[in-house]
């Protein structure tokens, strides 16, 4: 248990401290105004306060991922609590930050413009359709795995619930952000919370015993720690759907002093939740050989939440979980209508252009619920880690751009380029190729996409030296 709260301890100090400095590498300017100000339209773009804007902005990006995420990784054991603590920090700290002010830099810019700014256009283009098609498959992930869950506490059919999920998202896409999504969020926030605190207190109480840390692989099909538990511990420690919801809040920050704490701030907060859930997972069942016969995540869940709480408050457990979900599939669609808002330029303060855009991708969305959940899961998690390493690319050419501290964001930028280029290659839904072969080639890659980094950067800053000397 030690490992536990010392663990827990990091991240806070990680705020604290390494947030301070990124926030001081980005440059943060307290006199500039925001778009929320300059461009406020009433829908999309307003000035909300810091909590509520906080509060927002972690439940998009708690879905799933945290929770379900952090249970499958607890199968690698206490090493999971090692890439939550440095991912958070190091890595999705450092990204969503990034993601959320590169946006609050250029009007509230969605992920894909904000890559074609750094990067080029055809970074950009490829951009616009890889975060729209991550978006909808997480809109359908996030509509199909609280309609599980919900079916189990009411015995409702789940086609009612998956209609009901349905119907609230494409008004929570389409009204104005201060209509529904900032009115209910409090509500489900209370919920998350009961569940993170619960769930701490319940194990401590009843005396299960949280494993201290170990650097041991005690996964019981032996699947390596990497390149496999950074894909699937993502949104507990760094990931790219992060990306794509950060401008909604980026339309709505009122002064750039309070982005560490609603975009930093959030993925800390996301890795807190990620880590009482991996230890859940593993103090519960006593091994990760019991964890893994214990059927899938959300039974995992299910089986947990009741051990250690009991009654009512297994109820608000699993309200809390069905709440993460939930608040990130709404905006999973209400972010992808904005990315193609953007790149087709077309205004959305009338009604008539949102529902243009919405009632397309939610027919694609309903038709993608046919298909099987862990397939759609899996190439999610390649692609959401990804966009991850792209985004991370992007704030690295950005720093170089204003002659910042490039190494916050290049050196995890390699890092994760490794681990996607490994994973694809090696992968069972990737090439399948044999490790000897995966492992030296997806490592090299990141040398070379860092060394072809640093040839850029330094033709770039020869080029303002000879503007300076001329």
């Amino acid at each position: 248990m030690v490992t536990f709260f010392l663990s827990i301890a990091a991240l806070i100090l990680g705020y604290v401290f390494y947030g301070k400095f990124v926030e001081k590498v980005f440059g943060v300017d307290e006199g500039r105004q925001t778009c929320a100000v300059t461009m406020n339209d009433g829908v999309d773009y307003m000035p909300l306060d810091w909590k509520r804007s906080f509060l927002i902005q972690f439940l998009n990006i708690a879905g799933l991922g945290p929770i379900f995420g952090a249970v499958a990784g607890a199968y690698w054991g206490p090493a999971a609590f090692l890439w939550i603590v440095l991912g958070s920090i190091f890595a999705g700290g450092v990204h969503d930050f990034f993601a959320g002010m590169l946006s609050v830099r250029h009007n509230g810019e969605t992920i894909a413009e904000i890559v074609g700014r750094y990067l080029g256009t055809t970074a950009q283009n490829v951009m616009r359709v890889f975060s729209v098609v991550l978006l909808v498959l997480v809109g359908v992930v996030f509509v199909t795995g609280p309609a599980d869950i919900l079916v189990g506490i009411t015995g409702w059919s789940k086609v009612t619930w998956i209609a009901i999920i349905i119907s609230y998202y494409l008004l929570a896409t389409v009204l104005p952000i201060d209509k529904l999504i900032a009115k209910i969020y409090p509500i489900f926030g209370a919920a998350l919370l009961f569940m993170g605190v619960g769930i701490t207190i319940g194990l401590i109480v009843k005396g299960y015993a949280i494993p201290e840390m170990t650097l041991a692989n005690l996964h019981p099909g032996g699947k390596a720690i990497f390149p496999f538990l950074f894909i699937t511990i993502a949104c507990g420690a760094i990931s790219g759907f992060h990306a794509t919801q950060s401008p909604i809040m980026a339309r709505c920050l009122p002064n750039e002093k309070l982005g560490r704490r609603i975009f930093y701030g959030a993925m800390i907060a996301e890795g807190i939740i990620a880590l009482i859930w991996a230890a859940a997972a593993m103090a519960f069942f006593g091994s990760t050989q019991a964890l893994s016969e214990a059927g899938s995540a959300a039974v995992v869940v299910k089986t947990i939440s009741v051990g250690v709480l009991g009654g009512l408050g297994s109820v608000l457990a699993l309200l809390g979980v069905v709440a993460c979900p939930i608040t990130s599939g709404d905006t999973a669609f209400r972010s992808a209508r904005l990315a193609i808002a953007d790149a087709f330029d077309l205004k959305q303060e009338k009604y008539r252009n949102r529902f243009y855009i919405a009632i397309p991708l939610f027919a694609i969305g309903v038709s993608l619920m046919f298909i099987d959940f862990a397939i759609i899961w899996r190439y999610f998690a390649w692609a959401n880690q990804t966009l991850a390493m792209i985004v991370l690319w992007t704030s690295a050419a950005y720093l170089v751009k204003n002659h910042s501290f490039h190494y916050i964001a290049s050196i995890p930028a390699t890092f994760m380029t490794a681990v996607t280029m490994t994973y694809i290659l090696i992968a069972p839904e990737g090439l399948k190729l044999p490790a000897s072969f995966g492992y030296p080639v997806g490592i090299a890659s990141a040398f070379l996409a860092f060394g072809w980094f640093m040839y850029k950067a330094a033709q770039q800053n020869k080029k303002v030296l000879e503007t300076v000397t001329q």
